[in-house]
């Protein structure tokens, strides 16, 4: 035999508020910024031109811009190995993606060069034209960046490296 009991409707007190269920909040699926802090290690330079891969891949840059853009990432990571000392041992790569274009921030602290030597952004390599007519860049650093920044603030030296892409829907 079954006997019901009739009961009032209550709203219990959890931990001093009323509880509710919280609305989903959506966010984005993609990542819109990676912050890595690797050692003076040409396998992290690696990682770190990956994630620019990735990156690059997902805003919608095709083949040779992708492989440009990744080469000068890692080539920047290398040089920017060669600035690191005992004190300061590590380099921030930042990567950030924006509506217009791909960024890649270097950091380190102590040395106040920039990440890129300007040998590199003045192309020590002699330069020869290739069948178009068109001289390449002397640095592997330049050729997939559309622009090289460096600033000092703080004992941080920063150098961050553009790449300018057209706005599209990004890739699953």
């Amino acid at each position: 035999m079954c006997a019901w009991a009739v009961t009032d409707s209550i709203t219990v007190q959890i931990a001093g508020k009323p509880a509710t269920f919280p609305w989903r909040t959506p966010v984005d699926a993609e990542s819109k910024f990676v912050r890595m802090r690797i050692e003076a290690d040409p396998r992290l330079a690696a990682a770190a031109g990956g994630a620019a891969r990735y990156f690059a891949d997902a805003a919608g840059l095709e083949g040779p811009a992708i492989s440009g853009w990744q080469t000068a990432v890692v080539e920047a990571c290398k040089e920017a190995f060669a600035n690191l000392t005992r004190e300061h041992p590590r380099l921030d790569v930042s990567f950030t993606r924006l509506a217009d274009r791909l960024e890649v921030s270097l950091s380190q602290e102590g040395e106040t060069a920039p990440a890129v030597g300007f040998d590199s952004l003045i192309g020590s390599a002699p330069r020869i034209a290739d069948a178009s007519g068109k001289t390449p860049s002397g640095s592997p650093v330049l050729r997939g960046v559309d622009r090289v920044q460096y600033e000092s603030k703080d004992g941080t030296a920063v150098t961050r490296l553009t790449k300018y892409i057209a706005p599209t829907t990004p890739r699953c």
